[in-house]
């Protein structure tokens, strides 16, 4: 984030992709892809392509690590080698870690895990192409992952950046505004409390600034929210019209 850069990133009010400071990316999503699991979702939003699996609940193993008071959750974030241009090395490093526990630490406020103790629900996040925004995208297709495998939930999670782009505030960075940017700020909320379950910052923004960007990907979280219900109806059309 911050690299120096003289990328003139807004232009006439336009972004590099043409779009307004408070405009999303193309974002489709799509529920139950995968027959295996028991609850998926494909999600593309702009350049990143998502696949998300869940499976469980299901035995906890190892057994000590069961909760007899509710489930265990586990989330793991995984970018593919190929997702980026610079292949990447298989495997977990730091960042993918640190998604993993907070993805998972989100999660763990709407889905009623209690119902359910003594077992594990895994869900599997797989990056297949990778353009910025990520952990927001990837938490955006692991909730509907997670209604799709009909776990009860208070809500879904819905996940949204927003950050800041040569002094302006802007919504849903892509891959040039996050790299020669000035802020980037992932965010996820709960559309009917209101609650925001996760909220990072990397950069550097004024009080004013911070709030016009938390503003601003919270009423885009509503638009992603509809997009995610859209999906799971039409799964389930789809399975009754068969």
């Amino acid at each position: 984030m911050g690299m120096k850069s003289d990328i003139q990133l807004i232009k006439d009010g336009k972004r590099l992709d043409g779009r307004k400071p408070n405009e999303l990316r193309d974002i489709t999503i799509k529920a139950g892809v995968l027959d295996n699991a028991d609850g998926s979702c494909y999600l593309e939003w702009g350049g990143n392509k998502v696949l998300a699996g869940v499976y469980g609940p299901k035995q906890c193993l190892p057994r000590h690590l069961s909760n007899p008071y509710k489930a265990v959750l586990n989330y793991r974030y995984n970018m593919a080698p190929f997702s980026v241009d610079d292949r990447k090395r298989p495997g977990p490093d730091r960042r993918s870690v640190e998604i993993s526990k907070i993805s998972a630490e989100a999660l763990e406020r709407v889905v009623l895990l209690e119902k359910f103790p003594e077992t594990m629900v895994d869900v599997y996040v797989e990056i297949l192409q990778a353009e910025a925004g990520t952990r927001c995208a990837a938490l955006t297709a692991a909730s509907v992952a997670l209604a799709d495998a009909g776990l009860p939930m208070k809500d879904m999670v819905t996940a949204v950046a927003a950050g800041k782009i040569d002094g302006t505030v802007v919504l849903d960075l892509n891959k040039a505004e996050d790299n020669f940017g000035q802020a980037d700020v992932p965010m996820a909320v709960l559309q009917h409390s209101g609650e925001i379950v996760l909220l990072q910052m990397d950069g550097d923004l004024t009080q004013k600034e911070f709030h016009q960007a938390a503003t601003m990907a919270i009423e885009a979280s509503k638009k992603v929210y509809e997009l995610q219900k859209a999906a799971l109806k039409d799964k389930y059309k789809e399975r009754g019209s068969k």
